[in-house]
């Protein structure tokens, strides 16, 4: 009932744009006046990512028990909409409804729902917004965040949503938060409830899987009531600001402004994991782990000739994640397959397209894109290249290096209406396991994945 109302609302905005073509009061696309001066509105947007892809299967990769080394399939990345703005004095609203990875594996009529609901408070103005609700507003690292209609590339770094569906959903968190700037620095701090992983719903290709709770010496997010999560991420803005008006970090302006910030930000929960301190556990060998995580990055997008508006886009973070012991987990963005067959050649990866994307340990990113001169290609848009990596020294793989790298090009049609092309090349680590089923290092190959993935964003 509920998501009705909101789609009803959306096309309410619609309708009145287009019956109140000459009434000063609409303006400015999607967005409802609710007062003469201006100072009070609704606005709304949204968002499609369609993507076509082809992946090279990992290892011992089954479709419903049928072997499949590569998959050729089509998928709706993101659909969005968001209904938001300051609707009385001192008073802000924002909600993002839509549906996330939806290919030719995902259950049938997969149902829309909430990313966001948030009500907020100005108490100070500039200086200090407090709000409450499903929201995510949190660390910590800038693209924890992201905007995903400006991604520079085609996806936004994942590994960053720290505890993306483990204690959350998507990202968003279940709590209050305070934000604001003060001078050049830009602020958040959040405190959520955590959800408990008994509500998961852990799906793999379509497939839905039993929560994972078993102790191993391994550190798993724990099955006991939750304890509160504390986050935050500041910056400071050494150029143009930026606004903070939504939590949500832009990952490129396509030149329309020159913003260079340096970030930091850390993740905080008492006893959020668990694992066996032995491998022959009597009993008090389990161990319950303070999850920390921390990052420090620097963002740089900048016009390098603001009238042919070239462009260049840096950004690079380092983080230190502590999920506890050996804590490894993989992760395949809308995984094109169902399960794994043959123990002597299936891979620790898991199956389709999941690679080692969280763990504790160190990680590194990078991204860099060139923008183009406007109009290079006439009436029909302009290209950014770009290249970007994930280096990882997890714990459970021994501290080898985990390097995942990307490159490809945005078609820049009008604005953030685009088509890029995007190659990925994943690691694959063999799942040789000791007498506790821990996991060992042996890296034995690479996999890749080519995707097209157009974009329309209003």
């Amino acid at each position: 009932m509920k998501k009705h109302l909101y789609i009803a609302l959306v096309i309410m905005l619609f309708v009145n744009m287009s019956r109140a073509q000459n009434n000063n009061r609409f303006k400015d696309g999607l967005k409802v006046y609710l007062t003469h001066d201006s100072s009070t509105y609704l606005k709304a947007t949204g968002l499609l990512q369609s993507w076509v892809r082809n992946n090279w299967n990992n290892p011992g990769t089954t479709v419903y028990g049928y072997s499949q080394s590569q998959t050729m399939d089509l998928g709706i990345r993101r659909m969005r909409f968001q209904l938001f703005g300051p609707i009385a004095k001192h008073v802000f609203v924002y909600t993002q409804f839509g549906i996330n990875n939806f290919n030719y594996l995902a259950p049938r009529k997969q149902g829309a729902f909430f990313h966001d609901a948030v009500t907020e408070y100005e108490v100070l103005p500039r200086y200090l917004s407090v709000g409450a609700g499903l929201n995510s507003w949190t660390g910590p690292a800038r693209f924890s965040a992201p905007s995903v209609g400006t991604i520079m590339g085609a996806d936004a770094p994942i590994y960053q949503q720290v505890t993306n569906d483990q204690s959350d959903q998507f990202v968003r968190k279940l709590g209050v938060y305070a934000k604001g700037k003060v001078s050049r620095l830009d602020y958040r701090f959040a405190v959520s409830k955590p959800l408990p992983v008994q509500t998961q719903v852990p799906t793999q290709g379509g497939v839905t899987f039993a929560v994972d709770t078993a102790l191993t010496t391994s550190a798993k997010f724990s099955p006991k009531p939750p304890n509160l999560q504390y986050q935050s991420y500041i910056k400071w803005h050494f150029l143009e600001e930026e606004s903070n008006e939504t939590p949500y970090n832009a990952g490129t302006y396509l030149g329309k402004k020159r913003v260079l910030t340096l970030g930091a930000g850390l993740v905080y929960q008492k006893d959020a994991t668990r694992f066996l301190t032995s491998n022959t556990p009597v009993q008090g060998d389990t161990a319950y782990h303070n999850l920390l995580l921390a990052s420090v990055d620097l963002f740089y997008d900048t016009y390098l000739d603001k009238e042919k508006g070239t462009a260049l886009n840096f950004y690079v973070a380092y983080s230190y994640f502590d999920y506890g012991q050996n804590y490894l987990r993989t992760n395949g963005v809308m995984n094109t397959a169902t399960g794994s067959s043959n123990a002597n050649v299936k891979s620790l990866n898991g199956f389709g397209n999941a690679y080692a994307m969280y763990g504790s340990g160190n990680v590194e990113y990078f991204q860099l894109g060139y923008k183009f001169k406007n109009n290079l290609l006439g009436n029909r848009g302009t290209l950014m290249p770009y290249v970007s990596s994930q280096l990882a020294q997890y714990q459970a793989l021994k501290f080898n290096n985990m390097v995942m790298a990307e490159a490809g090009v945005n078609w820049l049609i009008s604005n953030y209406n685009k088509i890029t092309l995007n190659y990925q090349s994943r690691p694959v680590f063999q799942s040789n396991l000791n007498s506790s089923g821990d996991p060992m290092d042996n890296k034995s190959a690479r996999r890749g994945m080519l995707y097209l993935q157009y974009q329309v964003s209003f």
